[in-house]
């Protein structure tokens, strides 16, 4: 009985291939781990979120425009409104009545957002049930 121990001969080649098995077990060990955690992370409180509509604008003679330009200046239509409680006061003025004007607030695209939040804290404490805001659609293929 023979055995053969070693390599026959002069045949001391250098392997040069990458062994890719190990780097195949990790990476569906890997695979596995998140496959079973990322259900878990991604649960969360159940909502039922509102869905967005793009509706008309329904302009009525009723309805009162509210502009704010970039250098925060209040327009009530196109009267300039001098300053904040004056806002207020014609505010309360429509708020009694039945049925209540919608209230549109334009605010330009270069101004503070300090100037249409005094705006809308306005409508507020004038008691306004619903005031929204006017926006220009983006332009198709922009």
């Amino acid at each position: 009985m023979g055995m053969n121990v070693g390599s026959s001969g002069g045949d001391d080649e250098v392997v040069s291939t990458i062994n890719t098995t190990p780097l195949v077990d990790v990476m569906l060990v890997l695979l596995i781990i998140f496959l079973i955690t990322v259900p878990v992370v991604t649960q969360s409180v159940k909502l039922s979120l509102p869905k967005e509509t793009n509706v008309p604008r329904e302009t009525k003679p009723e309805n009162i425009e509210l502009s704010v330009t970039k250098d925060g200046e209040v327009y009530w239509n196109t009267q300039l409104v001098s300053d904040n409680e004056a806002l207020v006061d014609r505010l309360k003025k429509v708020a009694v009545l039945n049925p209540q004007p919608a209230v549109h607030i334009r605010g330009d695209d270069k101004s503070r957002y300090e100037s249409v939040g005094r705006v809308m804290f306005a409508c507020q404490r004038a008691g306004i049930m619903k005031f929204s805001f006017v926006m220009q659609p983006p332009e198709r293929g922009g």
